[in-house]
């Protein structure tokens, strides 16, 4: 058997639902730790720091750290990197858990950021008015004047082409997916991961690499629910159509209005519902 990266091969019983078991091979998403080291300073004060340790399925793991270092408010911008790659470290089985992304040496990370505390004011701690102020102070787009169209049958086609493109899915069933596709609904790149943070990570990752942020004239498509916390991450990126499969939550929608980003849920079957901006989808 041929598995796809990000997956592995298991001994399963197979009930039946008659009383009878089987013996049968199984393929399931692999799920190890990923620990993000930050290495910045000068060469004569260099700097290590543990910032993050994220479950993840192994793969795109340099996408990964940059993705999360930057949604996060830490870095600012792909420019700001040296270098992301596994590190070299005493423990060889280890290494592929391990990520250290260098700093150039007159950039200074804004590691207050490392905790998301930006989340919290002390005086109301973690609320809905806070969470979205604070990700208006540290996010440097703006939707605002982003009005491009995307035609609705466009738009009803995304999941069926993402789902052609899923393969651990395919094998496992266990992971989660984020894509980009232009307006005319090419697929431009899609990352899967255990985690659906972890996988928007990886892409937006994938897009700084490639000079793509601000991420515009481009959908962001999700393959289940819409949380608060993804379109943070797309609104940092400076995205402005998040859809999904499944559904939004209360403060996603607030963040989205916030950031006049298109908001699009239950994405399937010809239907879907939107929830913001909805200006920007027409028909033809």
């Amino acid at each position: 058997m041929v598995l796809a990266v990000g997956s592995t091969g298991i001994a399963i019983q197979k009930y039946d639902g008659n009383g009878h078991t089987t013996l049968t091979d199984d393929v399931v998403a692999i799920e190890e730790p990923l620990e993000v080291r930050l290495q910045y300073g000068s060469v004569n004060n260099m700097q290590i720091q543990n910032v993050a340790v994220t479950m993840r399925t192994p793969g795109k793991d340099a996408e990964l750290a940059l993705g999360f270092l930057f949604t996060e408010g830490i870095i600012a911008d792909h420019q700001d990197v040296y270098f992301a790659e596994h590190a070299f470290i005493a423990c060889a089985e280890n290494r592929e858990n391990v990520v250290i992304v260098k700093l150039k040496p007159h950039v200074v990370p804004n590691l207050g950021k490392a905790d998301r505390n930006f989340y919290t004011t002390s005086s109301c701690g973690v609320c809905g008015k806070s969470s979205i102020g604070a990700i208006r102070t540290v996010s440097a787009f703006t939707t605002d004047t982003n009005n491009d169209s995307i035609f609705a049958d466009v738009l009803c086609q995304l999941p069926l082409t993402l789902r052609k493109h899923q393969e651990v899915f395919d094998t496992t069933g266990g992971l989660h997916a984020s894509a980009l596709f232009t307006l005319e609904g090419e697929l431009l790149a899609v990352r899967e991961d255990v985690g659906r943070h972890n996988a928007l990570d990886k892409l937006i990752g994938f897009a700084l690499q490639n000079n793509w942020v601000p991420v515009q004239n481009k959908i962001l498509l999700l393959s289940g629910r819409i949380s608060f916390e993804l379109v943070q991450k797309a609104a940092m990126a400076g995205i402005g159509v998040v859809a999904a499969i499944g559904a939004p939550s209360s403060l996603a929608i607030q963040l989205a209005q916030e950031f006049n980003i298109t908001l699009v849920g239950f994405l399937r079957n010809q239907h879907f519902n939107i929830y913001t901006a909805a200006h920007r989808i027409t028909h033809r």
